[in-house]
């Protein structure tokens, strides 16, 4: 399989300053047995794998929860996790079966069987929550059960289904201990993965403490962590000025993290390449006022994205001109093919020619917790008003409820960042502009459909480029989503903190037992 995953730099900065093998070496005294501290302005929506599809809540799924698969780090395929052994039974990309490892226990005791993988599935399925990851198995038709044995049948080829199996959305829940028919709400957990959640404040922190029980992927389960959640990137900011965090990700402020130097010597710097991006979906519902593509295509015209990395983030991401980013099988960079520069008058024209009135009024809506969300929203909002053709009205939301405005239709416009399922092409085609595509943007084209079907046959998934670069073509054309950025990922540890290059590598795991005293 290709080049699929992101280029990931791992560069750790520091080491340009220090003795590579001193500090990977010298265990701090008196440290080894206290919990990490780690803090990240991702919100987490839910507790339960049914009902939560934001990089938040999986991060922490990865470290509480298994899966049938999982992604060693800076890896490209699957491996087996709380599986022994998984593979399609035949060549049709249709029938996909894994035997589970033995011995795997839940928190009760009790044996996990192919029955709690099946249930686990279903239950995905069946509760179907506005906020969930359900899409992610549109080609799954059931899940049989026998055993350890588990088989899953498809409705068409999809040799994208391992990577679906090895995220969030595959988290194995004891069937004793979950809801068949709907989400659990209390605030516990009873998963299999490398960590316990020993307690939970929603908002505040996770404390997780190593599963003594874990058998799977990971040879060794961690130091004790305590996973702090920031309102903002500010806030994530001071508290690792004042040294109350032992390592800091996912998002400090751009101003920050520009100014980031090798030679500090009260902390490490990883950073790396990321298939992480941001977009601005769009409505197409009729009746809205982004339903006329004309009007779609006049708002690419005038969006200048050199500008908004420049100034709102400081260089420290990169303008982005496709659905899919750079580092990926299909990339290609069809919105600057097709609107390669700001342009007013032929914003206008778009506009005149589909006979609304100006301005173009609409509403805007925006994580307020999301990084530089505000600043974005309003060096977007002046770029799109330049010429008086659109009137943009903004609105800020809390991470929970901007997701259900969104899930139910609500807002006009609204930006949002993607990382990545899992490192292929796939994860920014169907879950993104796909006929019932979580981002719910209303747009539907059988031409885009077929490609995205199309695409997923292919087990050398380099063969799938085609049919990407023609649906980046479409996107481009019909424009339910503007591309804005691709991030880069950055990681700040302390210095006697070691592990940090290998927490968030772009493969939707979250791997805090990668984290060390040093």
């Amino acid at each position: 399989m290709r080049s699929v995953r992101m280029r990931i730099l791992a560069t750790l900065l520091v080491l340009a300053g220090v003795g590579v093998g001193g500090w990977q070496l010298l265990p701090s005294q008196g440290s080894t047995g206290k919990a990490i501290t780690a803090g990240t302005t991702d919100a987490v929506t839910s507790l339960d794998p049914a009902g939560a599809y934001d990089a938040g809540s999986w991060a922490l799924f990865s470290n509480v929860f298994q899966s049938l698969l999982t992604f060693e780090a800076g890896g490209t395929a699957p491996v087996p996790d709380a599986a022994d052994k998984c593979d399609f039974s035949d060549s049709h990309l249709t029938t996909y079966r894994c035997t589970l490892r033995k011995g795997i226990s839940f928190p009760s005791g009790r044996a996990m069987t192919a029955e709690d993988v099946k249930f686990s599935f279903d239950r995905v399925k069946k509760i179907k929550s506005d906020v969930g990851p359900s899409s992610l198995f549109s080609t799954l038709r059931s899940v049989d059960a026998s055993g350890l044995t588990v088989t899953f049948h498809l409705t068409s080829p999809d040799a994208t289904f391992p990577f679906k199996v090895a995220t969030g959305a595959g988290s194995i829940v004891d069937r004793e201990k979950y809801p068949a028919n709907g989400l659990r709400t209390d605030l516990g957990v009873d998963g299999t993965g490398p960590y316990e959640l020993s307690s939970y404040s929603k908002g505040k922190k996770a404390v997780l403490t190593p599963n003594s029980h874990y058998k799977g992927a990971i040879d060794k389960t961690g130091r004790p962590v305590e996973l702090r959640y920031y309102a903002d990137a500010n806030a994530l900011d001071k508290a690792w000025t004042a040294k109350e965090l032992d390592v800091a990700s996912r998002q400090m402020p751009p101003e920050v993290l520009s100014k980031l130097s090798p030679s500090d010597p009260d902390q490490r710097v990883s950073e790396s390449d990321s298939s992480e991006t941001r977009n601005l979906y769009l409505n197409t519902r009729t009746g809205k006022p982004l339903h006329d593509v004309q009007v779609r295509k006049a708002m690419a015209w005038l969006i200048n994205r050199e500008q908004l990395a420049a100034t709102v983030y400081k260089g420290t991401v990169d303008p982005l001109y496709s659905l899919i980013p750079t580092g990926i099988t299909g990339h290609t960079t069809s919105f600057f093919d097709a609107y390669p520069d700001q342009d007013v008058k032929k914003a206008k024209a778009l506009l005149t020619a589909a006979g609304v009135s100006l301005p173009v009024h609409f509403t805007y809506g925006y994580g307020k917790s999301s990084g530089s969300a505000t600043a974005e929203a309003a060096d977007l909002k002046k770029q799109l008003e330049s010429g008086g053709l659109f009137k943009v009205t903004l609105k800020g939301y809390e991470w929970t409820d901007f997701q259900k405005q969104w899930a139910t239709g609500k807002l006009d416009a609204y930006a949002v960042g993607w990382v990545a399922d899992y490192p292929d092409a796939d994860t920014f085609g169907s879950q993104l502009i796909g006929t019932g595509a979580t981002m719910n943007t209303g747009y539907s084209n059988k031409a885009v459909d077929y490609l995205i079907q199309d695409s997923q046959q292919f087990a050398d998934r380099g063969d799938a480029s085609s049919d990407f670069q023609t649906l980046q073509h479409d996107i481009a054309r019909d424009v339910p989503v503007i591309p804005l950025w691709q991030g880069k990922q950055y990681v700040l540890s302390s210095e006697d903190v070691g592990g940090s290059q290998y927490l968030d590598d772009g493969t939707g795991v979250y791997r805090l037992w990668s984290l060390n005293w040093i």
